[in-house]
C-alpha cells in the first residue's frame, strides 16, 4: 500500500471508531441510529447528485451491500444496548480482518502469505482475550448475548466489506458507489423508525440530534475513505490496517465513558493489533 492510503485507511479508523462512541453515548439506539442514518442518507444524496452512475455491473452488489450494512447497523445496535463500548467495538472490529482474510482468499483470489496467517494467529488469540475478560466489574463472567451479537456484527462487517471490494472496483466511480450505498441503506433505520414511533419520534430526536446527524456524517468519511483505498490495495490488508481502531476504541471506551479496561484487556487488544499489523503483510 502507498503511504497515502494507508494515510487514508488510518484516518478512517479514528473517524470510524468516533461515529461509533458517539451512537454508543445516546442510549436510545434507535434513535441513535436514526440520526446516522438519516446524516448518512443526506451525505449520500448530495454525492450521488455530483458523481457518475456507477456501471451497471455494479448495482447486484451495491444492493447487496445495502442490504448486509442494514443487517451490520442492527447487530451493532443490539451489541451496544447490550454491552460496554469498549469490549463490543474491538471484538465487532476484530472479528472483520480475519473473516476478510479468508473471503478474499476464495473470492478474489488474494492469498495470504506466513506473515499474514501468523497475525491470523495473533489476532485471533487476542480476540479471544477481549471476548473473555468481561469490563462490567472485576470477576465479572463474559456477558455472552453481548458477545454474541459483537461476533455476528463482525461477520457482517466482513461480508459487506468483501462485496464492497468487489463492488466498487466494478463501479467506474467510487464517489458514486458511496452515495448510492449511503443512499440506500441510510434510509432503512429511519423509516423503521418513523412507522414505530410515530409522531412521538421527532420530539425525541431533537435533543440528540446534532450529535448524531454528526455522527452520520463521520461514518460517511469514513467508509468513504475506505471504499477509495480498496480501489488502489487488496482487500485484507485494508481491513486489517482500518482495525487499528481497534485501539481508539477502547481508548474512548476508557477515557471518555469511564469503562473498567483493566490490564489483560490491554494485553489482549494489544496482541491482537500486533496480530493485525503482520496481517498487512498479505499479498
Amino acid at each position: 500500500m502507498t503511504p497515502l492510503v494507508v494515510v487514508a485507511v488510518l484516518t478512517a479508523a479514528v473517524t470510524h471508531a468516533a461515529w461509533n462512541a458517539i451512537a454508543h453515548g445516546i442510549k436510545d439506539q434507535l434513535l441513535a441510529f436514526t440520526l446516522v442514518g438519516s446524516g448518512g442518507a443526506v451525505c449520500g444524496a448530495v454525492l450521488v447528485a455530483v458523481s457518475p452512475l456507477p456501471a451497471a455491473g455494479a448495482w447486484p452488489l451495491l444492493i447487496a451491500s445495502a442490504l448486509l450494512h442494514v443487517v451490520y447497523q442492527a447487530l451493532l445496535m443490539r451489541s451496544f444496548r447490550l454491552g460496554d463500548f469498549g469490549q463490543m467495538y474491538p471484538i465487532a472490529r476484530g472479528t472483520a480482518p480475519l473473516v476478510v482474510t479468508v473471503l478474499a482468499a476464495v473470492f478474489v483470489n488474494e492469498l495470504p502469505d506466513a506473515w499474514a496467517l501468523t497475525g491470523v494467529a495473533l489476532a485471533s488469540a487476542g480476540l479471544l482475550g477481549v471476548a473473555l475478560w468481561g469490563i462490567r466489574g472485576s470477576g465479572a463472567r463474559p456477558h455472552w448475548p453481548a458477545i454474541t451479537a459483537a461476533v455476528a456484527t463482525g461477520l457482517a462487517i466482513a461480508s459487506y466489506t468483501t462485496v464492497d471490494g468487489v463492488g466498487v472496483r466494478a463501479s467506474g466511480t467510487p464517489l458514486g458507489y458511496i452515495g448510492w450505498l449511503m443512499l440506500l441503506e441510510g434510509l432503512a433505520i429511519p423509516a423503521y423508525a418513523v412507522a414505530s414511533r410515530r409522531r412521538a419520534l421527532f420530539a425525541q430526536l431533537r435533543p440528540f440530534a446534532a450529535r448524531g446527524l454528526l455522527g452520520g456524517v463521520l461514518s460517511v468519511f469514513a467508509y468513504g475513505l475506505v471504499l477509495w483505498a480498496q480501489t488502489r490495495a487488496p482487500l485484507a490488508p485494508i481491513a486489517a490496517l482500518r482495525e487499528s481502531s481497534i485501539i481508539v476504541g477502547a481508548a474512548i471506551g476508557a477515557i471518555f465513558l469511564k469503562e473498567r479496561f483493566g490490564a489483560p484487556r490491554i494485553a489482549a487488544a494489544g496482541l491482537m493489533v500486533v496480530g493485525i499489523g503482520l496481517m498487512l503483510h498479505t499479498g
